[in-house]
């Protein structure tokens, strides 16, 4: 197993200071969300009170499993790269990374940093820390690109496909295809030699060198990435599971593939819109999916809140609660 070279002395202090006011940002940025979103936590909370409590649970049994299939994708490519972390504390990290990511959206960039950072402290190297984040934002966009085809297939064998609909899919097609071939392309360029430019800039030529950190051999496995895809795309059904779940709760009946495409379709909007967290964006074209589908108004609207407070709000919690053992473990 590879070791890593930990920090002495006053950098070790620096380093450890840097880590607490980072925890200690992102705890204060989760209350301010909180408060600032009170109302819709509020209007969550009145929405189960009145669901059916079976389909609430399978709901809540869902999302957990969301986060197992990602803790699996960090634990395989560990494991891949000979620096193995317990699953447990994988599954723990997952729910830090979703506060992080809330809190200071950044699409994704403030939870990865945390779970790098988290591995490097736990003696995991940090070419195979940024290699196992570089992995598993490829598996991401693959398989997010095989779940849109998929929409595209179904709104048209189900006569509901539009010009509008259909340009949105394929302009999110472009992103996410080129999303994993720039990463691949920054890691060649960070083993090799930097453009004069780049050199000049220290802050890019540090992301540079971060990311040709990663070994090689294991970010372009294509077995290793075809694993990681198929449990992404296993997260992604289950989160529409998730939506058709909530549907469920409030007594409405809905085609099968009704909470899938509402889904996909309003996580494509919150990826190509500015909004962050989706909030309001997400909200909208989730609706709107639903009413395509035959769903009532009222029950879209209320089942898309209850999709957003179990994947959105409810998680905070544990998130929160991980962050700040995290902060007490480095004062310690």
């Amino acid at each position: 197993m590879a070791t890593v070279t930990q920090p002495k002395g006053d950098d070790a202090g620096l380093v450890s200071s840097w880590r607490g006011w980072l925890i200690g940002a992102l705890l204060v940025g989760g209350l301010v969300v909180a408060v600032l979103h009170w109302g819709e936590v509020k209007n969550f909370a009145k929405l189960i009170s009145t669901a059916k409590p079976m389909w609430l649970a399978i709901a809540a049994a869902l999302q957990i499993a969301t986060y197992f299939g990602l803790s699996a994708q960090w634990w395989l490519a560990l494991h891949r790269a000979r620096t193995p972390r317990p699953h447990a504390a994988l599954f723990r990290l997952t729910f830090a990374k979703h506060f992080a990511d809330q809190v200071v959206p950044t699409g994704g960039v403030s939870g990865n940093v945390l779970v790098v950072d988290n591995l490097v402290k736990n003696d995991v190297p940090r070419g195979n820390a940024v290699a196992a984040l570089l992995l598993q934002i490829i598996a991401y966009y693959l398989s997010y690109s095989l779940g849109a085809l998929w929409v595209l297939v179904d709104l048209w064998w189900k006569d509901r496909m539009s010009w509008l609909l259909a340009g949105a899919v394929l302009a999110f097609l472009v992103v996410a295809t080129a999303i994993p071939a720039l990463i691949l392309w920054l890691h060649k360029r960070g083993q090799g030699k930097l453009p004069k430019l780049v050199r000049r800039w220290s802050k890019a030529r540090d992301f540079f060198e971060l990311v040709g950190e990663a070994p090689a051999k294991l970010i372009r496995d294509p077995q290793l990435i075809g694993m990681l895809t198929v449990l992404n795309l296993a997260v992604f059904i289950a989160d529409a599971a998730t939506m058709q779940a909530c549907i469920k709760a409030l007594g409405v009946e809905a085609p099968l593939s009704a909470g899938y495409v509402a889904f996909m379709m309003a996580s494509i909007a919150v990826i190509l819109g500015p909004v962050p967290m989706g909030l309001g964006s997400f909200e909208a074209v989730s609706v709107a999916m639903l009413r395509l589908f035959g769903v009532p108004f009222e029950a879209a609207v209320s089942a898309t809140l209850l999709f957003r407070g179990f994947t959105l709000w409810l998680p905070l919690i544990p998130g929160g609660l991980l962050l700040r053992s995290e902060m007490k473990s480095d004062d310690d």
